[in-house]
């Protein structure tokens, strides 16, 4: 049965990006090295870098897409991944402002929601069939998702560092209740599993 999962790279005091987010640091300063595993590990994180990429659809905020901000887009900007971006999969971006959808190579086509998470949900699952369904980002964009009861499987990355500040996970989520089904780690991340529930009682 298809299911909705999130993978999110976080640090040891669970910071998802850093601060001053912008055009050349997208990730904030120095949470690029969030991720750094997965291109100086690749092969250690094979099958994790597998699961992460093999959703049938995805789900994104509009600040992970780009950093355009405001009613105004960029028309030439198609996200930060270049001509064939990563997912080959339908994306659903949340935004306040509309957008014409973005067909890229490989395919990626990006789809823009203006209506809210539940509807970009929707539009995911019809897209994504019999596959998951993966939230990919940002923060708020987790938190929503993990407020609404809407991600079955979260999986954390966490890279041995510390960022001090910058945009957090598990932000006004409530009290989530999170079995751990799984953990494997490399010298740069350990994952970690959840299968989420809803509220304790």
């Amino acid at each position: 049965m298809s299911k909705v999962t999130c993978d999110i790279g976080i640090s040891v005091d669970g910071f998802v990006a850093g601060p001053n987010q912008r055009l050349e640091e997208p990730l904030g300063d120095g949470a690029e090295r969030l991720h750094r595993w997965m291109f100086e590990e690749p092969e250690a994180n094979a099958e994790v870098i597998e699961k992460i990429t093999s959703a049938g659809a995805y789900i994104m905020g509009r600040n992970m897409f780009g950093p355009d901000r405001g009613p105004t887009w960029n028309p030439d900007w198609s996200g930060w991944w270049g001509e064939e971006p990563p997912y080959h999969a339908p994306v659903f971006v949340l935004t306040h402002h509309p957008r014409e959808s973005i067909p890229m190579k490989g395919g990626t086509t990006f789809h823009f929601v203006a209506d809210g998470i539940e509807s970009a949900m929707a539009q995911a699952r019809q897209a994504a069939g019999d596959r998951d369904v993966s939230v990919a980002g940002g923060a708020s964009t987790v938190n929503q998702y993990l407020a609404a009861g809407l991600i079955d499987e979260l999986r954390l990355h966490i890279a041995p560092l510390v960022l001090g500040e910058g945009e957090r996970l598990f932000e006004r989520v409530g009290d989530l209740a999170l079995e751990p089904v799984e953990t494997s780690r490399t010298p740069l991340v350990t994952h970690v599993t959840y299968r989420v529930g809803g509220p304790r009682r």
